[in-house]
């Protein structure tokens, strides 16, 4: 499809995407970097949160066969118009909660408007995609990732300011109404077809081989850590580093900063490096990094050690959704869906699962247990090569 449309419109599609999935990260951002207020607020212990928050997962994998349903029954552009406007709204929910239940219901929802935007962008994206030949949905994600460390330097502001949740919930749900009416008519109008599908290819997890079995665990150590931070770290600098007020955040921040700048280079370290050189590396930067803030907890060591979970984490999941592409026992699609859900779990499991170990032990204990998880990612990924190899 390369030629077939102007730069120009190309560049216009390329750009209203790139809006919604700033907009999509800029939401999110909003409401993980207010998790240590909210919990100071409801007076929740780290066994409540961890409950609560396990709502939005929940909510994420209950609306995944419908949201591909909606997609692909009304398309798109149509659904990510209903999706950018729920998942915008939604957040004011979060900021009104009187309680705990109230919460976790809030996310529940906040969590199936959150899946449905993710499939109706990422749906745009593959269309724009195809518009320019070459792969550009990297860059889209670089994108998402730069929304949230925007976030949290807006939150950092705010919260600066005494701008109290539902106040600061309130300005990014205006924000996300205004982007979607000024971006949503630059959509693209349809979604590329796809090839016809292949018949008798067997159900996802009856074809499932060692070589995706073994990138969904990849893809499920780097998402436990990810959602980690996502939803514990400001928590993690509230109860252990335990700076100023303004610098609660700081952590996070400094994690989303090179997230996002790690997804812009990673296509380039692959070219020159190879997978398995950037696995293996990844997986030491998460374990060094979050081994550093639980060892050396002041402000400054703590910073430092959550930058290296972000560079970290930045490669591994577009990694493994690459590499499932080439699998040679499934088509890529269902190769993909494959990996996807056995990451996403990740998300599931994780925040909940750092705040009973904490309740049990403390904060620091439940961070080096995800330190061991990412050192495990550099140790099993030449295993990769021999399971490559041997298909």
């Amino acid at each position: 499809m390369k030629g077939v449309l102007p730069r120009t419109t190309q560049g216009v599609y390329r750009f209203a995407v790139g809006a919604f999935f700033f907009l999509q990260g800029l939401v999110f951002a909003s409401w993980a970097s207010r998790i240590p207020d909210v919990k100071a607020g409801m007076g929740l212990d780290d066994a409540a949160l961890g409950t609560v928050l396990l709502a939005i997962p929940v909510g994420q994998m209950s609306a995944m066969a419908l949201s591909g349903f909606l997609v692909a029954r009304f398309g798109s552009r149509r659904m990510l118009l209903c999706a950018a406007l729920s998942y915008s709204v939604s957040l004011v929910s979060l900021g009104v909660a009187p309680s705990a239940w109230w919460l976790g219901a809030a996310l529940f929802f906040f969590g199936v408007a959150a899946n449905l935007m993710n499939i109706a962008v990422n749906t745009q994206g593959v269309g724009v995609e195809r518009l320019y030949g070459r792969s550009i949905m990297a860059r889209f994600h670089g994108l998402w990732s730069l929304a949230g460390f925007a976030g949290g330097l807006a939150s950092m502001w705010l919260a600066a300011d005494d701008v109290g949740p539902l106040e600061h919930f309130c300005l990014i749900a205006g924000v996300g109404l205004l982007l979607v009416m000024v971006f949503y008519p630059f959509l693209l109008p349809r979604d590329a077809r796809r090839p016809a599908v292949v018949r008798r290819e067997g159900g996802m997890w009856r074809r499932l081989d060692a070589y995706v079995g073994l990138l969904g665990v990849f893809a499920f150590g780097s998402m436990v850590s990810e959602g980690t931070m996502f939803d514990w770290s400001g928590v993690f600098f509230q109860d252990v580093v335990q700076p100023g007020p303004e610098l609660v955040r700081l952590g996070y921040v400094a994690f989303m900063c090179t997230m996002a700048a790690g997804r812009f280079f990673a296509d380039g370290l692959v070219m020159r490096l190879g997978a398995i050189r950037v696995l293996r590396g990844s997986g030491v930067l998460i374990g060094s990094g979050l081994l550093l803030a639980v060892l050396f907890p002041d402000v400054w060591m703590a910073t430092l050690g959550f930058l290296l979970v972000g560079f970290g984490t930045s490669s591994v999941v577009p990694i493994c959704y690459s590499m499932a592409g080439l699998s040679r026992s499934m088509a890529p699609s269902v190769a993909l869906a494959a990996v996807s859900t056995v990451g996403f779990l990740g998300f599931l499991l994780g925040p909940p699962l750092i705040g009973y170990v904490s309740q049990a032990f403390n904060l620091r204990w439940s961070f080096a247990l995800i330190a061991v998880v990412g050192f495990g990612t550099s140790l099993a990924a030449p295993l990769l090569r021999r399971v490559s190899a041997g298909r």
